[in-house]
C-alpha cells in the first residue's frame, strides 16, 4: 500500500518506520523543516514509568486549583483560551472523576509499558546510543504526597511493576546529589524506570524509515485530508496527494483537519515549558529522572545535559515565557540538586511547545471511521513514552493482524 503520513514528530517518525518497514511505500508530509520540531522537540525525556508522569491522565496529581487565570492555577488559562479552553479544562476535571478512570488508566499503564519494551528492542536492534538513564525516583516531600499518586501506583503495582517504598536516607543513596536542606519524607523508586533524548530518537526513526524507502516532504503545510479517495491537498500544490490510506499523526493540528469530515477530536495544545542546562558537576547531578509530583515537574538527566519540565497552559499566551513558571523550574532545578547544573551557561535552552492531549488523557489511536483514514495522535505528555508502541499497534492493525495490546481504550469513536 501507499501510506501518507501527516506529521513527522516522535509518533508521526515511529509509524513511518513501523510501516515502512512492513514493506509499505511510506511518504510523510510535515509542514516544519525537520523532524521532532514542535511537541517532541522539547520533550521532558521520561520514558517509564509513563503513567507517573505530570499530566499523564486526568485525576492523578490533585486538584487543578480553583482560579485557571491566576498564575498559581496548576492548569492555566492563558489569552488564546477562550470558551473552548474553558470547556476543554473542565471536561479534563470531570474525567479523572469517572468511573471507568481505572480502567483507562489501566489501559495506559499497558501501552506505555508495552511502547517501552518496543523502544528498547528497536534501540538493540540499532545498537544507537539515546543518552539514556535508568532509574525513577518520585519525591515525597510529605508523607500525605503519595495520596495524589495512589491509583497510579495501584495501576503500576497490579501490572507487576517493581516499585519501592524508601525512606529519605535510602533516596539520597540512589540519587547522591540530592541537597539535604530541602525536607523529604520518602520516595517511590522505580528501577526500571528510563530517560532518554527524544527528538535524537525521532532522528533515527526517520533516517532508518528512510532506508527502508519512506520519502519524507518538509515544508509541506496540509490545508485538508480527501476521502475518496485518501488523499491530503497541501498548501501550494494544484493537485491533491492521492494515497491507497492516511495516517493523521498532526498533533492538535489533527482536529481542524478532521472537522470538515465530520470526525471531532476534543484535542488542546497544553503548553509546557522545559530548561535544559549542560551538567555542572556529575556527583551533585541526577543519575536518573526524578519526578517532584507536588510542584508537577520532572528532572531527568540526558547525557552530559540535564532537562527539568514543568507548567501546563491553556492558550497561545502573548508571546513571551511565563516568568513564575520558569522560576519555579529553575528553584527545583538548584533546589533538589544543587550544584549539578550550569544554569548560567549561555548553552541553557529555554523551551515552550504545545502538547496535544485529549480531555480523557489517553491517544487516539485506530480507524477514524472515514475509509482510508487512520489516526494515531493526542499522546499528550507521554508521546515519546507511547510512541513506539502506538505505532506498532497502529501497523498491525492496517495490515489486519491483531495488536499485541488492546487498543479499544483508544478508539477514535469514544468521543
Amino acid at each position: 500500500m501507499h501510506i501518507i503520513i501527516v506529521g513527522a514528530g516522535i509518533v508521526g517518525a515511529a509509524t513511518a518506520y513501523e510501516l515502512a518497514a512492513d514493506g509499505h511505500q511510506v511518504t510523510v508530509v510535515e509542514q516544519r523543516g525537520a523532524a521532532a520540531e514542535e511537541a517532541s522537540f522539547g520533550s521532558s525525556g521520561l520514558l517509564a514509568p509513563s503513567l507517573l508522569m505530570p499530566w499523564a491522565a486526568p485525576g492523578l496529581g490533585g486538584p487543578l486549583g480553583r482560579w485557571p487565570w491566576s498564575r498559581d492555577a496548576t492548569l492555566r488559562l492563558v489569552r488564546g483560551a477562550g470558551m473552548a479552553g474553558r470547556r476543554w479544562r473542565w471536561r479534563w476535571s470531570q474525567a479523572g472523576r469517572r468511573p471507568e478512570t481505572a480502567a483507562r488508566l489501566a489501559g495506559l499503564e499497558g501501552l506505555g509499558r508495552y511502547s517501552l519494551a518496543r523502544t528498547r528492542e528497536l534501540i538493540h536492534q540499532w545498537d544507537v546510543g539515546l543518552e539514556t538513564s535508568r532509574g525513577t525516583l518520585v519525591l515525597l516531600r510529605r508523607p500525605e504526597d503519595v495520596e495524589r499518586l495512589q491509583p497510579a501506583l495501584k495501576v503500576l503495582r497490579d501490572a507487576g511493576v517493581g516499585l519501592r517504598d524508601v525512606d529519605a536516607d535510602t533516596a539520597r543513596l540512589i540519587e547522591p546529589g540530592l541537597s539535604t536542606d530541602v525536607p523529604l519524607a520518602g520516595a517511590v523508586h522505580v528501577p526500571d524506570g528510563e530517560s532518554g533524548n527524544c527528538r535524537l530518537f525521532a532522528q533515527i526513526l526517520r533516517h532508518t524509515a528512510q532506508e527502508r524507502g519512506a520519502q519524507f516532504v518538509f515544508g509541506a503545510h496540509v490545508r485538508a485530508l480527501s476521502a475518496s479517495p485518501p488523499g491530503v491537498h497541501v498548501v501550494g500544490e494544484a493537485a491533491p496527494r492521492q494515497a491507497d490510506a492516511v495516517v493523521l499523526c498532526a498533533g492538535v493540528a489533527s482536529a481542524a483537519l478532521l472537522r470538515p469530515l465530520g470526525r471531532h477530536l476534543p484535542l488542546e495544545a497544553v503548553h509546557g515549558y522545559t530548561v535544559s542546562a549542560p551538567v555542572r558537576e556529575d556527583s551533585h547531578a541526577p543519575q536518573g529522572s526524578v519526578i517532584d509530583p507536588l510542584h508537577r515537574i520532572t528532572i531527568t538527566r540526558q547525557g552530559q545535559r540535564v532537562r527539568v519540565s514543568g507548567g501546563a497552559e491553556i492558550g497561545h499566551g502573548n508571546g513571551s515565557h511565563h516568568a513564575p513558571t520558569l522560576q519555579t523550574l529553575y528553584l527545583a532545578l538548584s533546589g533538589w540538586f544543587p550544584g549539578g547544573a550550569l544554569t548560567s551557561s549561555p548553552q541553557v535552552q529555554v523551551w515552550r511547545g504545545a502538547r496535544p492531549t485529549l480531555t480523557d488523557g489517553a491517544p487516539a489511536i485506530g480507524a477514524s471511521g472515514v475509509s482510508g483514514l487512520w489516526i494515531n495522535t493526542g499522546h499528550g505528555a507521554c508521546g515519546w513514552a507511547q510512541a513506539c508502541g502506538s505505532a506498532r499497534a497502529l501497523a498491525d492493525l492496517i495490515a489486519r493482524r491483531s495488536p499485541a495490546i488492546d487498543l479499544q481504550p483508544f478508539a477514535p469513536q469514544r468521543f
